[in-house]
């Protein structure tokens, strides 16, 4: 049975209609926090009209976008010269130092399916009240289309809010094993940084029968080992949205250490609750593997 935990706002708790309102509401604003935020940052920079230019610079910096080109050159200042929308959208790269196509949240939910965790699902089961400066942190997906596409079935997309292990616990503590041994573990306070992770929901291939050492090998270049919080946030808002237990009768080693500097390694997440265990420094074995996520394009 899917839970949720009551978004609540000013006080007042939201109903899914007001919960809807207050997006559409927080998405306006947004929209107007990124234009405003723009427009800072063209104010901070010595802006100048082409004409404006030394006639050499402009004569220079034309040149080197011609090389860059290369045998490829003709066929793009042709465009330039009879596409305008195609000008105006290489302006916009180079001003915004962006030349990826924007992968927009919508987008990014189409190709994931079920394995999508973003604004709403965070207003509506983590109990997330998102801020502007927020919704702008995540308003670009920082993975390309075709990474996504690559790990349609093995990856969740989430939006990462800043939400530490015993706050999400203190939310809903039924689905976690009873545990105190980490209640004064600063790694279970660390409340993380508001992003977009892309978590693998299965151990690292192979990499259960190996221990922490070992297993770095095992992660790729395109991936890293997430935190414990990233993975409980990805764990329990996974469970609550879709009713999809992941790692339930396996762990995975985390980069978070405790104390007595061993990775903290979270899983086994059957009926009785998701563990977070500690004590497996240098150990390894059948049900111990290691967590990843990809890195940022």
């Amino acid at each position: 049975m899917r839970r949720a935990f009551c978004s609540v706002k000013n006080g007042v708790n939201l109903s899914s209609h007001v919960r809807q309102t207050y997006l559409r509401n927080r998405m306006s604003e947004h929209r107007s926090s990124r234009d405003n935020i723009e427009g800072l940052t063209v104010k901070g920079l010595n802006m100048k009209k082409w004409t404006e230019i030394e006639t050499g610079k402009t004569h220079s910096a034309f040149q080197h976008i011609m090389v860059a080109l290369g045998e490829k050159a003709d066929g793009v200042v042709d465009r330039i010269n009879t596409d305008p929308a195609f000008a105006k959208r290489l302006a916009a790269y180079a001003i915004n130092e962006d030349l990826e196509p924007v992968l927009s949240p919508i987008r990014a939910q189409q190709i994931m399916g079920k394995n999508f965790f973003g604004f709403e699902e965070a207003v509506e089961h983590l109990g997330i009240s998102p801020t502007c400066r927020q919704f702008v942190a995540l308003w670009r997906i920082p993975f390309t289309e075709a990474v996504l596409q690559q790990c349609t079935d093995t990856h969740i997309l989430v939006a990462v809010f800043p939400l530490s292990i015993l706050e999400i616990r203190g939310k809903d503590s039924t689905l976690f094993h009873r545990q105190e041994w980490y209640d004064e573990e600063s790694f279970a306070s660390e409340r993380g940084e508001v992003n977009w992770r892309l978590v693998r929901k299965t151990p690292v291939g192979n990499s259960l029968s190996y221990n922490w050492s070992d297993q770095q090998a095992l992660i790729s270049k395109d991936d890293e080992v997430p935190t414990a919080q990233v993975m409980v946030y990805t764990i329990i808002g996974h469970f609550l949205a879709t009713g999809e237990r992941l790692f339930e009768k396996v762990y995975v080693h985390t980069s978070s250490v405790d104390s007595d500097g061993g990775h903290v390694s979270v899983g086994g997440f059957l009926a009785r609750g998701l563990y977070v265990s500690n004590g497996w420094v240098g150990s390894c074995g059948d049900c111990l593997g290691i967590a990843s996520a990809r890195k940022f394009n």
